[in-house]
């Protein structure tokens, strides 16, 4: 588990933030923000004011990293590369994630390295990763900036011929529980253009395997984009498949039999392939994984 509880006992009454600061080490920045997080609790009752006198059976839900042994396939002295395999999360979900791209970079680098950016639990490739929390703000700042430039391997179905440049604003679902899309495209959205590259055709799967260039960073702008111009992406559960079985996946009812069927690969067949930006010097890195549709999926294909 990355959450686990640590009690102690606290003879002497003080303020809740000053204990964490003294505890822990943290600034009182820190400390404030641990309390607002639910992550601390006196005589098993939580603490929710950050100057309440605390004293006794101490409650802390700390972050204890673990390790699959992922490691990062480029690092400088202020930032890390990694290549996420498809099924890992880049942060955890909630205290009951077991293990997340987080646990690797604590572990490696400290609490203070963090992600500059996320991309989809089953989207594989590359993740930009500050050491410091400094080179994290610069980092985040550049993609805001769109001075990062990302480009993606996708296999789409149907047949794409030509580049398209699609330019559709994409809306945050506020109906949620309605509608079984965190986004979708609404000319209330923001503004959101993607370019789609065609690499190659397979006729015996009638998919093609195309590059995917978002240059504005909207979340699941490449599989909404791709699913509004009719080319989901193969093994997208959610964007190009029935409202049913959208619902099914999200409520972990739909087999891997069933996702197959209805979608044509056990994973979202993307993957974060390259990566373009400057910090100190020009990068362009990529990623090291296999991506290819007919070795890996044929038989679950069949």
């Amino acid at each position: 588990m990355a959450y686990r509880l640590k009690k102690l006992f606290l003879d002497n009454e003080e303020k809740a933030f000053s204990f964490i600061m003294r505890y822990l080490g943290f600034s009182m920045r820190e400390a404030q923000r641990f309390i607002d997080k639910k992550r601390l609790y006196c005589n098993g009752e939580l603490v929710k004011r950050k100057s309440a006198l605390i004293k006794g059976e101490i409650g802390l839900i700390l972050f204890k990293p673990s390790s699959k042994g992922l490691k990062p396939i480029f690092q400088t002295k202020d930032f890390a590369l990694f290549d996420k395999p498809s099924g890992v999360l880049v942060h955890p979900k909630n205290r009951k994630t077991e293990y997340s791209l987080v646990d690797e970079i604590r572990l490696l680098f400290g609490k203070d390295a963090n992600p500059a950016h996320r991309i989809d639990r089953e989207t594989s490739g590359l993740i930009l990763v500050g050491k410091r929390k400094e080179v994290e703000i610069d980092l985040k700042l550049a993609f805001e900036n769109k001075k990062i430039k990302k480009g993606y391997f996708a296999f789409v179905k149907g047949k794409i011929e030509n580049q398209l440049y699609i330019d559709e604003p994409i809306l945050t679902n506020k109906e949620y529980s309605k509608i079984k899309l965190k986004v979708y495209i609404d000319k209330r959205g923001k503004s959101s253009q993607t370019i789609i590259k065609p690499i190659k055709y397979l006729p015996k799967f009638n998919i093609t395997q195309v590059e995917a260039i978002p240059l504005t960073g909207r979340q699941h702008q490449i599989r909404v984009h791709l699913f509004h111009v009719k080319h989901p992406i193969v093994g997208d559960p959610i964007y190009g498949v029935e409202a049913n079985i959208a619902a099914d996946y999200l409520d972990n009812k739909l087999s891997i039999a069933q996702r197959l069927r209805y979608t044509g690969s056990h994973r979202l067949m993307l993957q974060a392939q390259w990566i373009e930006f400057d910090y100190k010097n020009r990068f362009r890195l990529y990623s090291k994984q296999v991506f290819n549709y007919k070795d890996h999926y044929e038989k679950d294909y069949f």
